[in-house]
């Protein structure tokens, strides 16, 4: 376990969620140092630690350096026991569906009236608007948003190969609850911050949406847009590899003529400057795609590294875990799965004084801290006992699974 920096020591984080955009929420509050309780229902915790599929990893990547407390929220001890919570903590953070948790009787108002100094961050699908009340997912918002028809060959709609809206959304929940922090300093009141997938995807897009405007032409997808730099593609290799090489300066454009022994290109007049190259890149093109062919991927990368050249094989995610970068320290911790396997998780990434942030902490078991949360809310013996029957107690084939 780390003694790298924790900022936000001291702060108390209570965290209704599951998935991805609640986690993400608490897990970069944890990282920074707050103590993040997470309320799971009982007895078996949050769903997210049973998905398969392409779910399978989103408990193990956004849930450690937290601590785990499962209770039964319709149960009048468990509410109970989720109302003293809150009164102790700092910041309220959850991810349900428009009206759950006012449903359950934890929803703003009722927790501003017993924590008048809380902030409540609740990240949805949608903030204030026409669709407030829609379901939302982050496919959803990209297919709805344009994110999918930028990503895909035209007519062909994809949607981008990571929960991208669910982790930018989380990222600004922390933005605006840090905010709130700081108002919190001056005034001594807490207030209500929200995020929305959908207000994060327009976000993402804002540039293709003024790009329109300032030139009155809808945006091509990605695959079939004109690139603002001349080089800027995949090319295959020799050995059937891929690279991506972008050159987006005069000064790149030279150093990579220079380098790959095409003087003739440096010095034709017609290619000049980008815009000219931009304009011409059916000219030259084959010419690049006939060079790189004669090449195996590690001699072009070592040529395109040795100038400093913008460069890229293009890699699978499970091949990153043998990336040199990726094995340099500070740049993942490592976790225990549910399946007992240890593996690296990728950290925040900023660093902060000089390091990067660590683990304190291992994924939690389900309920592991009831107890002690319990017992730091002034629960004595004989309440802790009353409470039990509400809570997720660890049964013996649930120790050691995370």
């Amino acid at each position: 376990m780390s003694s790298a920096p924790r900022p936000l020591k001291g702060i108390r984080v209570v965290e209704f969620s599951h998935m991805v955009m609640g986690p993400t929420c608490g897990l970069i509050l944890a990282d920074l140092g707050a103590d993040v309780v997470k309320v799971e229902p009982a007895p078996e915790g949050d769903k997210t630690r049973r998905l398969s599929g392409s779910g399978s990893g989103y408990f193990g990547t956004y849930n450690r350096n937290k601590r785990s407390i499962s209770v039964n929220l319709k149960s009048i001890e468990g509410l109970e026991f989720a109302f003293n919570l809150v009164r102790a903590s700092d910041v309220l953070l959850e991810n349900f569906g428009v009206g759950v948790l006012d449903r359950l009787g934890l929803g703003y108002e009722a927790m501003q009236e017993i924590n008048p100094s809380l902030v409540y961050c609740a990240l949805k699908g949608f903030l204030n608007g026409p669709y407030e009340q829609r379901a939302a997912l982050d496919e959803v918002v990209q297919m709805m948003g344009g994110l999918a028809y930028m990503t895909g060959p035209e007519g062909r709609p994809l949607r981008a190969g990571a929960s991208i809206n669910d982790v930018m959304g989380g990222l600004f929940g922390v933005i605006a609850i840090q905010a709130a922090l700081w108002e919190r300093q001056r005034t001594g009141k807490g207030t209500l911050v929200r995020s929305g997938l959908f207000e994060n995807n327009m976000f993402l897009v804002a540039q293709h949406m003024v790009q329109y405007r300032k030139t009155g032409i809808p945006t091509l997808p990605m695959p079939e847009r004109v690139s603002a730099w001349a080089v800027y593609d995949v090319f295959e290799t020799a050995d059937g590899e891929k690279l991506f090489v972008g050159v987006v300066s005069d000064k790149q454009w030279s150093q990579f003529c220079n380098a790959f022994g095409l003087d003739d290109l440096l010095l034709d007049a017609e290619l000049k400057d980008n815009a000219q190259r931009v304009a011409r890149r059916d000219a030259f093109m084959p010419r690049l795609c006939e060079m790189f062919a004669g090449q195996e991927l590690s001699q072009a990368a070592a040529i395109c590294e040795s100038v400093g050249l913008p460069f890229a094989p293009i890699l699978r995610p499970d091949q990153l875990f043998d990336d040199p970068h990726v094995n340099y320290a500070g740049a993942t911790v490592e976790v225990t799965l549910s399946n007992g396997v240890r593996t690296q998780v990728p950290t925040l990434p900023f660093e902060y004084g000089g390091s990067r942030l660590n683990l304190y902490r291992d994924l939690p078991q389900v309920g592991e801290h009831n107890d002690a949360v319990a017992r730091e809310l002034g629960y004595t013996d004989e309440a802790l006992e009353r409470l039990r029957p509400s809570l997720g107690s660890i049964t013996t084939a649930e120790k050691g699974v995370r």
